[in-house]
């Protein structure tokens, strides 16, 4: 499993960081510069508020078939032929339900449009997450893999087009840019469904009430916890568009959206590792065979990467920050200013939860494959709570900085939590060792941040050295152990 793990893993990271990392800081980035981060604001506080109501979308279907299908692969046509109406279903009465409470939080009739658009965008990617679920259920990893990106490819292309390629006079839309999600997503959503089809042996729809009850009352514990990881992940940027003065709430959204960009992008690393290990960790726990080396492994090599990561996006918060969003025109120098000292503040602070979440992803997964879900919601739960209250106690004052503070806090408490309950349920023995050793390399690749930024030199290559000095620490502390790793990759 192992080896499995590791080869897929390695692909499933090359292909997406072959692409997404161009969508994010490429395409993203260069629509939010174009369209202004008051604008951009605006799209990202909709975009977030129709993130919240995913639990009528999917209601735990996805990682309840996941999980199924991994150790089940009989039941993939029996379920597919009414599963694919039942989400059908749930779509339309998600359209309702969102666009409503869009109404009743008074959205004005140009954020209700939009809202309605990415409504409809977030159930072609709920759709297609379900339908990758099954190829990763079945292990057919480098499918899904290829799927992974197909959206973000053809939204590269349509964008660069509309962007740069001179093919309108116009300058470019925000609704261009929502458009274009909408038209890759359909192409995806099709090519995913044709190869699951074939998979299956799929002829029919079927219309099975009883089945629909039996399936909704079975992925019940999994819409819980989606629905409160959704609300204390994404709650942030509704909240500051709501509370906060009309335009200052947009301003805010945007400067925090801006952060949160490179966040959302080293995140795709850790929710590879999760969709690899999900279904992995469901079929070992199927056969009862430990998995304690499989968690250690994965834990490692992504605890690694996660601590480089936040550590050298402090030390350069503020080159990163303006490297990404220059001034922009008719910006005057002292409104960019103050744009970059809070961006500075909120991006070292969103990036150092990714420790956080990466840990999140690991035990997530493993408690998900092992059906802990009660205890998951209750986790998820405490941690919404705290979420929302710290928000508004902190955003009228602190604004998007305080935001920021709350999210780490809460992710912080959250993983913890998870470690805890993971360790005492499967009875890992407390590996003092493992934990002196992060803490040392906490510890060194800090003193070589600093040191790094005091060297005589352009920035990027300051950034360059820490980032390799840092993983020759890793490989030193044995972190990142290659020769293991190689051993695992030719083991047969």
């Amino acid at each position: 499993m192992q080896r499995k793990f590791l080869r897929n893993l390695l692909f499933l990271l090359f292909l997406n960081l072959l692409i997404k990392p161009f969508w994010i800081l490429g395409i993203d980035r260069s629509v939010q510069n174009v369209i202004g981060t008051q604008d951009y604001g605006f799209y990202f506080a909709i975009l977030n508020f129709s993130f919240l109501f995913n639990i009528i979308l999917d209601f735990g279907i996805t990682n309840f078939n996941n999980r199924n299908i991994a150790q089940n692969n009989q039941l993939l046509n029996k379920h597919l032929s009414s599963i694919l109406i039942l989400k059908l279903l749930l779509a339309i009465i998600y359209v309702i339900v969102t666009v409503s409470l869009g109404f009743i939080v008074r959205y004005s009739p140009e954020q209700i449009k939009l809202l309605v658009i990415l409504g409809i965008n977030q159930f072609l990617i709920s759709f297609v997450l379900y339908l990758r679920s099954n190829l990763s259920g079945l292990h057919l990893f480098k499918i899904d893999s290829f799927l992974s990106v197909l959206d973000r490819t053809l939204m590269i292309l349509i964008c660069a087009i509309l962007l740069w390629g001179n093919v309108t006079s116009e300058p470019f839309k925000l609704e261009w840019y929502v458009y274009s999600q909408t038209v890759a997503y359909i192409i995806t959503a099709i090519v995913a469904l044709m190869v699951v089809a074939r998979k299956a042996k799929f002829t029919k729809l079927k219309w099975n009430y009883a089945f629909f009850l039996l399936i909704l009352r079975q992925s019940f514990p999994y819409a819980i916890l989606a629905l409160l990881m959704t609300f204390y992940n994404r709650i942030d940027t509704v909240m500051l568009e709501r509370m906060l003065p009309t335009g200052d709430g947009d301003v805010q959204s945007g400067i925090y959206a801006s952060a949160y960009r490179l966040l959302d992008a080293t995140n795709m690393i850790a929710f590879l590792f999760a969709g690899l290990l999900l279904p992995i960790f469901a079929k070992m726990i199927k056969h009862k065979d430990s998995v304690e080396n499989m968690v250690k492994l994965s834990y490692t090599l992504l605890i690694t990467i996660a601590i480089t990561v936040a550590v050298g996006s402090v030390y350069y918060s503020r080159h990163l920050m303006e490297m990404l969003y220059p001034i922009h025109p008719g910006e005057s120098l002292v409104v960019f200013e103050l744009r970059m000292v809070q961006s500075q503040v909120i991006f070292s602070l969103l990036m150092s939860c990714f420790v956080a979440i990466s840990t999140t992803y690991i035990f997530g997964s493993l408690l998900t494959a092992n059906g802990n879900l009660k205890a998951l919601n209750l986790i998820a739960g405490g941690g919404m709570l705290i979420n929302i209250v710290l928000n508004l106690i902190l955003i009228p004052h602190f604004k998007a900085m305080g935001s920021a503070a709350v999210s780490l806090f809460t992710q912080f408490i959250t993983a913890l939590a998870q470690i805890i309950y993971a360790q005492n349920q499967f009875k890992f023995k407390v590996n003092y060792r493992f934990i002196s050793t992060l803490i040392l390399f906490v510890i060194l690749i800090s003193i070589v941040g600093w040191i790094s930024t005091v060297l005589p030199l352009k920035w990027t290559y300051e950034f360059v050295i820490y980032s390799i000095v840092s993983v020759l620490i890793a490989w030193t502390l044995q972190l990142l152990n290659i020769k293991d790793l190689l051993k695992i990759l030719k083991k047969e």
